[in-house]
């Protein structure tokens, strides 16, 4: 039987918690094991009391030795310095959390407001840390430990499917389910004769993954401009200008970008010379958060030419849909560009894949 001393570096609490499980060994002799009990403190805590015929009198006894004064205003300090740090950096939510209740459990901490104040205070002091910056917006109406945590659990899973600049993500058309694709040196044999960009399979693979790039750690819905760059060919997706060319339908030339090989809309490549694109959520115009994994977003781009030739063109948005085209005896489900009202073909899913390597 292995029974636990009192040394003053654990709760007073925790301890004669766990001495009174082997209360049962002295059903018949309380006094018996009470001077047991007594006799596991360590001889530097001197009890004030020479009657203590309790475990409670002894708990207060404890509590009342300066011991435990040192104790709980260490563990106070150990709360000051404590740091989180995400996954993502080789932190352990779990064990943070764990380390965090425990603390504020010796110290004595049990007003929320004060818990609150401790937990902010190990968050990061990165000004563009999501977690800092949602901290206080979703801890406004927290009123116990339990619903801290929770909600900061929640804050903290939202954190790890932000898309951050250069992660690897990949784009799911949600119409159909197929990816964002595109092969190294296969290249349309229509329109431009460049690399093709086509919805692909129905898993992500290597020709699916693309690196996302914007100017920013975290991309806003607001005002971000983002680049995709495919990993294999490391060539961009974009969309190519032409230049004048005469329009059968409109009976005078115009100037107008490579047509795609089936709808002839424009034609989507990797490798082209306009390759900034904007995102918005699919559902709210003016949404204002940030790009997460499993958003359902449009992607457009803004061409640089109208048809007379002058800067400044339309917007057109990245479409798919079921009608392909065929390369030798391969067929491929088109992926294009068009100015036509958004609908069900317009919208991907963007997922995260793989984080930017942030060591």
């Amino acid at each position: 039987m292995d029974i636990s001393k009192y040394d003053g570096n654990v709760h007073p609490d925790e301890w004669i918690n766990d001495i009174k499980k082997y209360n049962s060994l002295w059903e018949n002799n309380y006094g018996g094991f009470l001077k047991t009990v007594i006799s596991l403190i360590d001889p530097t805590i001197k009890l004030s009391s020479t009657e203590i015929n309790d475990i409670e009198k002894l708990r207060n006894e404890l509590k009342d030795d300066i011991s435990f004064e040192v104790f709980k205003n260490t563990n106070k300090r150990k709360l000051q310095s404590l740091k989180y740090y995400p996954e993502r950096k080789g932190g352990d939510t779990s064990k943070f959390i764990s380390t965090f209740r425990k603390l504020c459990y010796n110290a004595e901490i049990n007003d929320i407001k004060e818990q609150k104040k401790y937990l902010y205070k190990s968050l990061p002091n990165n000004h563009f840390d999501y977690i800092s910056n949602e901290f206080y917006n979703k801890m406004k109406n927290v009123n116990s430990i339990n619903e801290l945590i929770k909600e900061f659990e929640n804050i903290v899973l939202e954190e790890s499917k932000l898309i951050r600049n250069e992660s690897i993500v990949a784009l799911k058309h949600t119409s159909t389910g197929k990816y964002l694709s595109s092969i190294s040196n296969l290249c349309y044999t229509t329109g431009s004769g460049k690399q093709l960009v086509f919805a692909g399979g129905v898993e992500p693979d290597p020709n699916s993954l693309w690196k996302i790039q914007f100017d920013t750690e975290l991309a806003t819905y607001a005002d971000t401009f983002i680049r995709l760059q495919h990993i294999k060919s490391r060539n961009f997706l974009g969309i190519r200008y032409q230049g004048y060319q005469y329009d059968n339908t409109k009976g005078r030339g115009i100037y107008c970008y490579y047509k795609s090989p089936s709808t002839k809309h424009t034609e989507v490549i990797c490798g082209g010379e306009e390759t900034t694109w904007k995102f918005n959520y699919n559902k709210l115009e003016n949404y204002r958060g940030y790009l997460k994994s499993d958003d359902i977003i449009n992607i457009n781009i803004k061409r640089m030419y109208d048809e007379n030739g002058r800067k400044n063109g339309q917007v057109e948005f990245l479409r798919s849909h079921d009608v392909q085209f065929t390369i030798g005896n391969d067929l491929f489900q088109e992926v294009v560009c068009h100015n036509e009202r958004l609908g069900g073909n317009d919208e991907w899913c963007i997922e995260l894949i793989h984080e930017v390597n942030i060591f």
